[in-house]
């Protein structure tokens, strides 16, 4: 390469940011790139813990911040607020990549910037599937993204589906695990302490709103706390995040605050939450945390509703509706589950992967005019 080029990666969540902070330390060490952090998002809000905190904790050279919130009842202008913060911040950066993850509004303003703007742009973890609103803002990232990295044979296929060309699609695997596995792992003891968690044993509890489901979520969440309650369990409850529903969720977890069985958490550091998973009981709620990292550690899952829809099928996930009876048949359920660790979203190796393929001479001349490949 004849010059160092710049990669932006944009963040607007705690979840994408435990995705792609792997990929952002291997380029940031790698003296032919140079990595830029754009924060936004549920980063940047004081009631879901202000997690630029974490991305600033880590480091990076050069971090850049944007307010994209607006209301939880209006994506579609928080996505527009994000194109005209993010257009004005690659303008000014004439970045040579742009890294975005996953199915969240930000990822997409991050594929429209980019494509319209002709700057390459590279999605972590399309091809995937799951329920709600995810699932379209998910495959429309893709088709306004130029390069994929996926995270296994499943999602590559889905994607050529959608008319992908195979070479644009490289299978690197999700880039958490290259965390899970690692040894800078805090121990659970130092986990409990920072967080004064004092339970011997304990679940975890994640439960977020449903967008298309929007008008019942409040049943959903009381749903939700009662049979926690029920359930006699000790729990780490952790916020969910902030789409359509969020604050009747918030407002369930009221009836939780007084009750010594439960810690309230806005926000988990990425690093810290896998501690806590990987020694839980089970994992409970809707988070993709239940059908992607759990099953890695031999954790059983609780999974309920529809936001999880069609992800992945294994025997240590138990699916339910939102009854507060059928959640509770679940938790009984756990004991008889037989568990074997699974590693079908790759190895651990996937910031290797990444940026090999980024040394590539042939990912760079990547067209920037999309083609369609019919199957």
């Amino acid at each position: 390469m004849n010059k160092s080029k710049n990669i932006v990666f944009l963040t607007g969540t705690r979840a994408d940011f435990g995705k792609m902070k792997p990929l952002i330390t291997v380029v940031e060490k790698h003296a032919d790139f140079n990595a830029h952090v754009f924060v936004t998002g549920m980063h940047m809000l004081e009631e879901y813990g202000y997690t630029l905190i974490e991305v600033e904790r880590c480091g990076f050279k050069n971090i850049s911040t944007f307010n994209n919130h607006t209301d939880e009842a209006t994506m579609d202008l928080t996505l527009a607020k994000t194109i005209a913060g993010f257009s004005e911040y690659i303008k000014s950066l004439s970045p040579d990549l742009i890294v975005i993850h996953g199915d969240r509004v930000e990822a997409l303003a991050g594929a429209i910037v980019g494509s319209l703007n002709s700057v390459l742009v590279a999605h972590v973890e399309g091809g995937e599937l799951s329920g709600t609103i995810d699932e379209l803002l998910r495959h429309a990232t893709s088709k306004m993204s130029h390069i994929h990295f996926v995270a296994n044979r499943e999602a590559k296929l889905r994607l050529e589906q959608m008319g992908e060309l195979p070479e644009t699609i490289y299978t690197i695997g999700s880039p958490d695990v290259d965390i899970m596995f690692s040894e800078a792992l805090p121990s659970l003891e130092m986990v409990k302490s920072y967080y004064d968690i004092f339970f011997d044993t304990y679940a975890i509890a994640m439960f977020h709103p449903v967008t298309t489901e929007y008008k019942n979520m409040a049943e959903y969440a009381k749903h939700f706390v009662s049979a926690l309650l029920k359930s006699e369990k000790n729990f780490v409850v952790v916020f969910p995040n902030n789409d359509l529903g969020s604050r009747t969720i918030l407002e369930a977890y009221r009836e939780l605050r007084s009750n010594k069985r439960f810690k309230i958490f806005p926000s988990i550091r990425f690093e810290y939450f896998l501690s806590l998973l990987k020694s839980a009981e089970f994992i409970i709620g809707n988070s993709s945390a239940g059908v992607r990292e759990a099953p890695y550690y031999g954790i059983p899952t609780i999974n309920i509703g529809s936001r999880q829809s069609n992800r992945v099928v294994l025997d240590s996930i138990i699916n339910t509706d939102y009854t507060s009876a059928k959640i509770i048949e679940g938790i009984q359920q756990i004991e008889t589950l037989k568990i074997v660790s699974t590693q079908v979203f790759g190895k651990g190796d996937s910031a290797k992967a990444f940026i090999d393929s980024l040394r590539m001479e042939s990912f760079w001349t990547t067209n920037h005019q999309k083609q369609f490949k019919t199957l």
